[in-house]
């Protein structure tokens, strides 16, 4: 856990503007700065950072966040990683407790030097066996591209590791890092014997794991590391810190299944692929593939088998989709890998055959349709169902609806039988006219955005006051808001500037609200307003939320009274609620 004063001290340290920049051109509009959005295809601008905030935000997508959230979406970084990564730019030391996982008798740092060592001597043991050198080359690589992915060769012996380990027999991180294995017997030997070595490298660009291939027959055909502190099989993905400026300037990423793929396409110049390490593709790839490009392209072989991965992909997709977004499937010809594939026929035959890959939709329902027979009712009933949990996975609504739509076509029924069955809530036009004329922002969230644009305004009231007017509801009075305002006029005490608000409530219950607010903050800068005027709109908003709550809590009271429960401590609330004046706005307490 990096305590919050750490990350306020780092916030306070790094510059955004100098962050981005260094990823994204920036381009100075007034007091901000603007670009096209890294995270979404977009012609005009619509990405705003803001040095005196130090945030950025896009109001094309919504993203949204400080240097650690954009380090976290654009490298697809954990947050601890991003935390380093700033802390080690400026100069910082992470307090103690982070920098290890309880249980974990090696820091992280200690492993990635371990593994950056294993593949050292795996990559010096290459250019040392002909064998090797000799399978990559029938293989169609040269050594530049061996040199791009790391590539290495692990020797035949059964303690290769020794000659860069002197403590190879106590060493506890190359048994953490999976580099050896401890037999029951006591003896200890490497993991990886014989075999062409490909590095898994992390978007930070230290290596985090291997994977082994056999060179002539044998099984397991590969061999990966097993989990360790610094390497989840289920959120990795091999290739990808080399694949991404390819996958930038291609809009696309493509998903293949082993290691020789990704490596060979690369050398007939098809950068942009990456794969999975040996198991199905996860949820958290997805979202990783996702915050890199806008479409993701699966390339399967055309078997039961690679139909299978494809549709665990499929599912492990829908949730994590957002309208812009694409995913595709490409399933190869009956005994063709990409690997073979792009050896035999080239670049332009292996692009031009993914420009034929399946949308997902399309995919899905021809999928779907195939398993049943949709000219009996009891097919089309069967198609039904089995649509059911998937739709209702879509979080993307475009892509929700015009699918609802086909599903309804090909089942014979309305698209507004098939919303009520899958109990999808739809609005009418005259529920939309009334959300769109209900009024906003609340008084509670204009508070909210004036003191994420200035903190010191919260410095100008008590906030002791709204404890008076707990269990207080009415209209207008949202519990999330009423406590982000709480929260915020605490914070107005703690520090000097706004630096990153959402940061404070990251993982919880008010972190989207608090992102919400921090980027509608921006509008409190274009008004210009002085001091005294933003003070002046400060303390009226303040005003009107005690008035409100002072209503709403009075109501409370009479509605218990009326239970015939109310205490001494009720009775005396209730009077004091009947002077207005008490609970005007005022300079804060000294206490």
């Amino acid at each position: 856990m990096i305590p919050q004063s750490f990350i306020q001290d780092l916030l306070a340290r790094v510059d955004i503007v100098e962050v981005i920049e260094a990823h994204v051109p920036l381009k100075r509009t007034g007091s901000n700065y603007s670009a096209r959005c890294p995270f979404h295809n977009e012609k005009t601008p619509s990405f705003t950072v803001s040095p005196g905030k130090q945030f950025y935000h896009c109001f094309g997508c919504g993203a949204h966040g400080t240097a650690i959230s954009f380090l976290m979406e654009y490298h697809g970084l954990g947050f601890v990683e991003a935390v380093k990564d700033l802390a080690g730019r400026s100069g910082m030391v992470l307090p103690e407790q982070a920098r290890s996982k309880p249980g974990i008798d090696e820091p992280a740092q200690g492993l990635t030097d371990t593994l950056g060592r294993a593949a050292q001597f795996y990559k010096s043991q290459l250019k040392q066996s002909q064998r090797a050198v000799a399978y990559l080359k029938g293989r169609g690589l040269t050594g530049e591209i061996a040199a791009l992915y790391g590539l290495g060769y692990a020797p035949e012996g059964w303690q290769g590791l020794e000659a860069v380990f002197p403590d190879y027999t106590s060493s506890k991180s190359l048994a953490v890092a999976g580099l050896v294995i401890d037999s029951a017997e006591g003896r200890r030997y490497d993991r990886f014997r014989d075999r062409v070595m490909f590095p898994i490298v992390n978007t930070r660009g230290a290596i985090a794991g291997f994977g082994g291939r056999v060179i002539d027959s044998g099984e397991p055909k590969y061999l990966n590391s097993p989990e360790t502190p610094v390497f989840e099989k289920g959120r990795e993905l091999y290739g990808l810190f080399q694949a991404r400026q390819a996958i930038r300037e291609a809009g696309t990423v493509i998903v293949v299944e082993g290691y020789m793929d990704v490596v060979a396409l690369a050398q007939y110049g098809v950068g942009y692929a990456v794969a999975t390490l040996g198991t199905a593709t996860t949820p958290w790839q997805v979202q990783k593939l996702l915050r890199h490009t806008d479409k993701v392209i699966y390339c399967f072989d055309g078997d039961d088998a690679g139909r299978r991965a494809a549709w665990r992909a499929l599912e492990n997709s829908l949730a994590q989709l957002a309208d812009g977004k694409q995913v595709a499937f490409l399933f190869l010809p009956e005994g063709q890998d990409p690997d073979s594939y792009v050896r035999h026929l080239g670049k332009e035959a292996f692009e031009s055959l993914l420009a034929q890959a399946r949308p997902l939709s399309e995919f899905m329902l021809q999928e779907l349709a195939g398993r049943t027979e949709l000219r009996s009712a009891e097919g089309r009933a069967k198609f039904l169902l089995d649509a059911k949990p998937l739709v209702k996975q879509i979080a993307a609504p475009l892509l929700s609806l015009t699918l609802r739509k086909r599903i309804a076509e090909l089942a014979g029924v309305t698209q507004a039988e098939l919303d009520q069955r899958y109990e999808i809530k739809t609005f009418s036009p005259r529920t939309l006219a009334e959300r769109r004329a209900a009024p906003r922002p609340s008084v509670l969230r204009r508070l909210a955005e004036m003191l994420a644009f200035e903190p010191a305004l919260g410095r100008q009231i008590d906030p002791r006051l709204l404890s008076e007017f707990a269990e207080a509801t009415g209209p207008g009075l949202s519990d999330p808001e009423l406590e982000l305002v709480r929260s915020l006029l605490e914070l107005s005490r703690e520090q000097s500037g706004a630096r990153g608000i959402a940061e404070h409530f990251r993982d919880g219950p008010l972190e989207t609200l608090a992102r919400e607010v921090e980027a509608a903050s921006i509008g409190w800068a274009e008004r210009r307003l002085d001091g005294d005027a933003l003070a002046a709109d400060f303390a009226g908003a303040w005003r009107q939320l005690l008035e409100r709550l002072r209503h709403a809590r009075i109501s409370a009271l009479l509605e218990k009274s009326k239970r015939g429960a109310w205490s001494d401590e009720d009775k005396e609330l209730f009077r004091r609620l009947q002077q207005p004046s008490v609970y005007s706005p005022g300079p804060a307490s000294a206490d």
